[in-house]
């Protein structure tokens, strides 16, 4: 199993990035995928989350209406969208993939890309 994030880097505030992350290993179509980050000394929190057919979006409040995420399941490969990144944008992003089958819990993570807002 492997989520490969890419896509991050340093960005001015009122930018924007796309990251991508790639899915191997795992029947990417039934798995929720989610992203989350985390900014140093301070916990990993969810960003945004996208059901296994891309029916169903949600985000964190501080990301409504900045970020998008969404999903190609014929490329194993899913996106977020950020606009209008703040300097407190700042952290490692994750890509996390999730589903539950006959009571067991399949939970994946990738190595996280570091997104950088600063001028």
């Amino acid at each position: 199993v492997q989520l490969v994030e890419s896509g991050g880097g340093l960005v001015q505030p009122g930018g924007s990035l796309r990251l991508s992350c790639a899915a191997s290993g795992f029947t990417f179509s039934s798995y929720a995928m989610s992203w989350y980050r985390q900014a140093p000394g301070k916990e990993r929190e969810l960003v945004s989350r996208i059901t296994s057919a891309g029916g169903s979006t949600n985000y964190a409040d501080s990301m409504k209406g900045r970020f998008t995420i969404s999903r190609d399941n014929a490329k194993n490969t899913v996106y977020l969208q950020m606009n209008s990144l703040k300097p407190e944008d700042t952290a490692v992003y994750y890509c996390n993939a999730l589903t539950r089958r006959v009571g067991i819990l399949y939970d994946y993570w990738g190595q996280g890309t570091q997104v950088t807002v600063s001028s």
